[in-house]
């Protein structure tokens, strides 16, 4: 996997990545308003994206009627540099027809403990918790 990363002034930058894709990331910078999302921001979307696909996967692979899955992410972060995440708290909203909590808790658990490498890196600083809430629909 490679990454390119470009100044593009201020506070700001162009990630591209291999496959194609862009995105601007930034910080405030005295006045100017934040041209993107931080870097530890994406860190913090990237275990979300990545959980949620396995919970996607798993819950289809299963044969659940799953129709949309969501994750509210919270974290805390160390006071002092490298100002490490320290607390990462991941909400699953799972909406489907007819699921099964248990088979939706299993996915979850499979995802966050054991298939989410996101998560697998950010648990060397953080403590990683999750929870669920399943919606029919």
């Amino acid at each position: 996997m490679k990454s390119r990363l470009s100044w593009t002034g201020d506070r700001t930058f162009l990630g591209q990545t291999e496959s194609g894709h862009s995105v601007v990331i930034g910080t405030a910078h005295e006045d100017a308003p934040k041209p993107g999302p931080s870097a530890m921001e994406l860190v913090l979307l990237g275990a979300g994206a990545c959980s949620c696909y396995d919970v996607v996967s798993i819950l289809e692979k299963g044969r659940q009627a799953v129709r949309d899955v969501e994750v509210e992410l919270e974290a805390d972060r160390a006071e002092d540099p490298p100002k490490v995440f320290t607390r990462i708290h991941l909400h699953f909203i799972v909406t489907g027809r007819d699921l099964d909590p248990k088979r939706v808790e299993r996915a979850i658990n499979l995802s966050v403990e054991k298939y989410c490498s996101a998560t697998a890196m950010l648990e060397k600083t953080a403590r990683v918790t999750h929870d669920f809430e399943v919606v029919d629909g």
